[in-house]
């Protein structure tokens, strides 16, 4: 499974892409807002493997993608697009050297032409934490509206954490 965009190409994730992962996973920086990590490399070889075995799911429900620059190939970071019934959760993390650069929001318009056109889910949503403002802004630009607060409502790193909870419908992103 591939597709490109203007910079980049998004695509499945093979085995040998685990260094590359390693380096944003194993991240402090990186996992301070998420449930897993910072990674060794026993987990980031672990979650190759739970990758490797979701792509030969039939039918597929889960896609974990790496997201590569178009022009020399170097692999900055994953997406995720995951169908539950007619929803879909999207989700995504950069190596922190090309953030900032619009290449999330590139990534993720792509996921979500391919969630509604091609998964024909009926909505797709995200979270994140409040304090991560540039996840949230992502969100916004690729015609997220903001649904509201879900406190407390994961249980993670030892604490209960908020989660700020965006979504798109289909026929709103049909208009964009």
């Amino acid at each position: 499974m591939q597709f490109e965009t203007n910079r980049l190409i998004i695509r499945d994730i093979f085995r040998s892409d685990w260094e590359s992962i390693h380096t944003y996973t194993s991240s402090p920086e990186v996992t301070r807002y998420t449930a897993w990590g910072p990674n060794t490399e026993e987990d980031t070889k672990a979650y190759i493997e739970q990758v490797l075995a979701s792509q030969q799911e039939q039918p597929r429900q889960d896609y974990e993608l790496a997201v590569c620059l178009k022009n020399n190939g170097i692999l900055i970071g994953g997406m995720g697009i995951h169908v539950k019934d007619t929803n879909a959760e999207l989700g995504y993390v950069l190596n922190p050297d090309y953030q900032g650069k619009g290449y999330a929001a590139e990534a993720a318009r792509a996921l979500l032409d391919f969630g509604f056109s091609t998964l024909a889910v009926h909505r797709i949503y995200a979270t994140c934490r409040p304090e991560n403002k540039a996840s949230e802004k992502v969100m916004q630009q690729i015609g997220m509206q903001r649904e509201g607060l879900m406190r407390e409502h994961w249980y993670y790193k030892g604490e209960f954490h908020d989660s700020c909870l965006y979504s798109i419908l289909a026929e709103e992103y049909n208009r964009t």
